[in-house]
């Protein structure tokens, strides 16, 4: 776990608000800066690695220096970010981080912005941003969910098709019913969703990233067929596995 309460920031950038389509996806290489991005409403998974991370409405993230990593936009939305550079702190992932107020932290984003308006002192800024850190280190210190196993064992068997509520219930001896209640709890979606939406962006990831046959996407996303594939992810994208391939692979910002 990273302890962001000692960070120093020596550098801020002027807050922005980047607007986010369904449906939108973009890479960014080896990010210059740091970038504390919330959320104001809409939705948006980041792929680093073989990792995902999911921004909403509910939490802040940490968008890490010298990072590359692909997004899709799940939800229209709206995503206040601030870019900003530290010489003490330094990470290789996306950091998560629950937010138990988000609405006090995209006031202090306002703030922020107001006072780069305003050409205010280096002291106002950030001490302005400073606080909004400190909202969101008080916040992250909460305990993990109780779904944490599942979604550990959902990454690491993904390639099988037989995926089911009653193998997820079993990792951590609930019933099917309780399973659904608390991923609708956690994830606003049904298990089953879950695993779909897992499927169809790690196959983003491996169709980008990697020169890899439909056939084999398919398999090693777990789907059953390359017909349930190919429907599946152009019901999600809006375009075939190969036009999404063809499409960004160039893609770059």
């Amino acid at each position: 776990m990273y302890d962001l309460g000692d960070m120093v920031v020596t550098q801020l950038e002027q807050p922005v608000i980047v607007p986010s389509k369904k449906g939108r996806t973009a890479k960014m290489e080896n990010r210059e800066s740091f970038g504390l991005s919330l959320c104001i409403r809409g939705q948006i998974t980041y792929t680093l690695g073989e990792k995902t991370y999911v921004s909403h409405q509910g939490n802040a993230v940490i968008l890490p220096q010298g990072g590359t990593y692909t997004l899709v936009g799940d939800k229209e939305g709206l995503f206040p970010v601030i870019n900003f550079k530290t010489d003490n702190f330094h990470c290789d992932e996306i950091i998560v981080l629950p937010l138990e107020k988000p609405l006090l932290c995209i006031q202090d984003f306002e703030d922020l912005k107001h006072s780069f308006l305003n050409n205010e002192s280096n002291l106002k800024k950030f001490g302005i941003f400073y606080s909004l850190l400190d909202k969101v280190c008080c916040a992250s210190k909460q305990k993990h969910t109780p779904l944490d196993a599942v979604i550990k064992f959902i990454e690491e068997n993904i390639q099988n098709p037989e995926l089911s509520n009653v193998m997820l219930a079993k990792q951590i001896a609930i019933s099917e019913v309780y399973l659904r209640k608390l991923f609708t709890v956690h994830y606003n979606v049904s298990p089953k969703q879950y695993i779909l939406d897992f499927r169809i962006k790690r196959a983003m990831q491996m169709l980008t990233e990697t020169p890899i046959t439909i056939t084999n996407v398919a398999e090693k996303c777990g789907f059953s067929s390359v017909y349930h594939f190919c429907r599946a992810f152009k019901q999600r994208t809006g375009q075939t596995p190969t036009q999404y391939a063809i499409t960004n692979r160039v893609y770059k910002i």
